[in-house]
């Protein structure tokens, strides 16, 4: 049974990979069509408006609205790494393409989550390495480096380092916004950190580009309804699932999966729509999947190992 359950997660989480892939794009295209400041606060107001509704109409549902305590200070907050990371993502893909700012963030993404597993971070459940498990994690890491291998921009140290910051503080936020959901729900969670982001994303580009937003939101009517609402819609199923699965999976687990599926999604987005494909991206991604597949074996063995 718990075999089952983990199983469930895992593909819970690999899907969630695939549907940020798309909503991406989505918020790409809104960005492009607005401004990537506009694109934010659309995507909050869309995310907010989704979830209040859920709450309220499921209000009743104990799985929607379980009983709540009271959790620490801290996990109130993490919806202000939105921003950041953002940002860092930004000015990394523009600084060094759009192949090494993924595979930096990914390496962000991993070295964290394995930091997370092995030290118990934030109440998780503490994991141990073996032989195996670095042999398959070195797998993934290969993965990582070939990826990176692609000729796409250019070798800038600091903006690799954005990267890998950018990583490290997406799996943190997934981290906090987790453990924040075991205190409050997983619909109460993505509430919230949906009304601290849009917050921050507000108070942000008002006050830093306060022009260049007041121009983005006069074009919204102009915008197809669809791709206004579609990256805030995905969104919320992006965090409410990463709220489930997140704290029920070894983390490493999560950052593997999320990463490997959203880049075999990208593959096929680009491949199909813009008439584009890396096999060099291809590789890598099945190499850290196949590394995280042999780490997942590895765990089996050694829970079957156990004697009871």
């Amino acid at each position: 049974m718990a075999f089952m359950q983990t199983a469930a997660y895992i593909l819970l989480d690999f899907i969630t990979g695939m549907v940020i892939s798309i909503m991406v794009v989505c918020n790409t295209e809104l960005g492009v069509a607005s401004t990537m400041g506009v694109s934010l606060i659309i995507n909050h107001i869309v995310g907010l408006t989704i979830l209040f509704g859920i709450l309220f109409f499921g209000r009743k549902n104990k799985t929607i609205n379980p009983p709540r305590s009271k959790a620490p200070w801290y996990l109130w907050f993490s919806g202000l790494f939105g921003l950041a990371i953002l940002n860092c993502n930004y000015y990394t893909i523009v600084y060094t393409g759009a192949s090494l700012a993924m595979a930096s963030t990914v390496f962000g993404q991993s070295a964290v989550s394995l930091v997370y597993d092995l030290t118990g971070f934030m109440g998780m459940k503490k994991y141990t390495l073996n032989k195996k498990k670095i042999l398959s994690l070195s797998i993934s890491l290969a993965g990582i480096l070939i990826m990176a291998s692609t000729n796409e921009g250019s070798f800038a140290f600091a903006f690799i380092l954005l990267g890998v910051l950018a990583g490290a503080l997406t799996m943190t936020q997934m981290v906090l916004n987790s453990t924040f959901s075991q205190y409050k729900g997983s619909f109460f969670a993505a509430r919230h950190n949906f009304l601290v982001g849009l917050v921050a994303g507000v108070l942000f580009y008002f006050v830093f580009s306060p022009q260049q937003t007041f121009q983005g939101f006069k074009v919204i009517g102009k915008i197809p309804l669809l791709l206004t609402v579609s990256g805030g819609t995905l969104a919320v199923f992006v965090v409410v699932s990463t709220n489930i699965v997140v704290t029920k999976i070894p983390a490493i687990y999560s950052a593997l999966l999320l990463s490997g599926a959203q880049i075999l999604m990208s593959l096929a987005i680009d491949a199909t729509f813009y008439d584009k494909f890396s096999p060099t991206l291809l590789y890598g991604s099945l190499l850290m999947l196949i590394g995280m597949a042999g780490n997942i074996i590895a765990d089996r063995r050694q829970k079957v190992a156990i004697p009871v």
